[in-house]
């Protein structure tokens, strides 16, 4: 398997590893530079030319692997019969750098309605590293040539097509997906809320809306639903950021996702559990 195939394998299968690259070489080495080894949890792809360089950084790869948000680092070998690794001895005669760089999951986001504003949230989002699912009940929201404006993203996107029930979605979204609920219709708005309440395992759940459409759903939540206050509170709403006023779709993407992207931040540096993250308040909002 090639290392671009190992590095999406890691990425479909959502498991953190590392990339390990020979930088430089210096007189005699078992690899030239840029030979490659992938590290997953408990597999690797690839070769640096083994023995104990290999060893050495797989052990290394693995230890960043544990670690709460790693960096890219460079460790050096010298290779020859005076040095003894912790796995052997290498007397090629010459010195290798060695690039390991961190394969993080990454964040998920999952967009329900793609109208007006969470279009325009889909275009911020997908000009980020990270798996973006979109959701709609209307199949020209997700035409092709609709979503043609995603063409270039960075993100992967994940088009979900569902005539009826897209809450059934969320139990096929990744671990820790943070939820945006934007639909056309309050009626699939409270369905997703409900559902979500009861999917295990989401990040973040955040929905647009007015307070006196969400003072009818924490009542029909709370009567209909049977969810007692405490994990109603998991839904924030409205969603962005406090300081952004303005109702324009572009606007109101705009306040989203810098409010999202500040709750990445919090989670990478251990203030809020990515699992359990939640988008703060912000300006009411009307659906899209």
């Amino acid at each position: 398997m090639t290392w671009v195939a190992a590095v999406a394998r890691l990425r479909a299968r959502r498991e953190t590893g590392v990339l390990v690259t020979v930088a430089t070489v210096r007189g005699h080495a078992p690899r030239k530079a840029g030979a490659k080894l992938v590290v997953g949890q408990t597999e690797t792809w690839g070769s640096i030319g083994g023995g104990n360089i290999e060893a050495v950084a797989i052990d290394r790869a693995r230890e960043l692997i544990g670690a709460p948000d790693p960096e890219a680092e460079l460790m050096e070998f010298a290779l020859n019969d005076k040095v003894t690794g912790r796995h052997g001895v290498q007397c090629c005669g010459g010195a290798v750098s060695v690039l390991l760089e961190p394969l993080p999951v990454v964040e998920a986001v999952a967009i329900f309605g793609v109208g007006h504003v969470g279009l325009e949230l889909a275009r911020i989002l997908a000009r980020h590293n990270l798996d973006l699912h979109l959701i709609d009940t209307r199949p020209d929201m997700l035409a092709d040539e609709r979503l043609g404006v995603l063409a270039d993203a960075v993100a992967q996107i994940h088009v979900h097509h569902t005539l009826l029930l897209p809450e059934e979605v969320l139990a096929e979204l990744p671990p820790g997906t943070h939820v945006l609920i934007m639909t056309h219709d309050h009626a699939e708005d409270a369905a997703l809320c409900d559902a979500a309440l009861r999917t295990v395992g989401l990040g973040s759940v955040g929905l647009i809306g007015s307070s006196a459409k969400w003072a009818r759903f924490r009542q029909r939540l709370a009567a209909e639903g049977g969810h007692d206050a405490a994990t109603i509170d998991r839904i924030k709403t409205p969603i962005g950021l406090t300081e952004i006023t303005g109702k324009e779709p572009a606007t109101i993407a705009v306040s989203v996702a810098a409010d999202l992207l500040r709750t990445f931040e919090q989670a990478r540096h251990g203030a809020v559990p990515s699992a359990a993250a939640a988008v703060p308040h912000a300006p009411a909002a009307s659906s899209a």
